[in-house]
Parts: structure tokens; C-alpha cells; sequence
């Protein structure tokens, strides 16, 4: 396990970092040109991304960026 410490405003900048890649990866998943291997590993990243997000972001930031359910297919 490791720890981090840090003040408010990097707390802030890193949560600001951390939407803008998510931000930029569900644009990218929208893209009906981009290939089925690469929509999944920026999937997997999605969801590396959402859980560094919630260890600096509060709850209801995290609701809006809550990953959507897969769809049965």
C-alpha cells in the first residue's frame, strides 16, 4: 500500500486531470471508427481512471462519472 499527500489545490488539479481523460475516453468510445480491441483496453483505462477518481473526488462528482453497465448481448 502506499500514501499520498497533498493540498487542496493539487487534490483539485489531479481530480480536474483525471475528468478531462475520462471526459476525452467516453467521446472516443462514442466513435463508431474505432475498432473493437481498442474500445476495450480504453474501457479497462475507463475504469483505472474512475477508480483513481474516487479516492480524490467527492460522491456526488463520482455519480456523473459512474461507468455504464455493459448492455447483454
Amino acid at each position: 500500500m502506499l500514501g499520498l499527500l497533498m493540498n487542496e489545490n493539487e487534490r483539485e488539479e489531479i481530480e480536474y486531470l483525471i475528468k478531462r481523460e475520462m471526459d476525452e475516453l467516453l467521446f472516443d468510445l462514442d466513435d463508431h471508427r474505432i475498432d473493437h480491441m481498442v474500445k476495450r483496453a480504453m474501457q479497462e483505462r475507463y475504469q483505472l481512471l474512475f477508480q483513481l477518481f474516487k479516492r480524490v473526488a467527492s460522491h456526488h462528482e463520482c455519480l456523473k462519472y459512474m461507468p455504464r453497465k455493459k448492455k447483454q448481448q
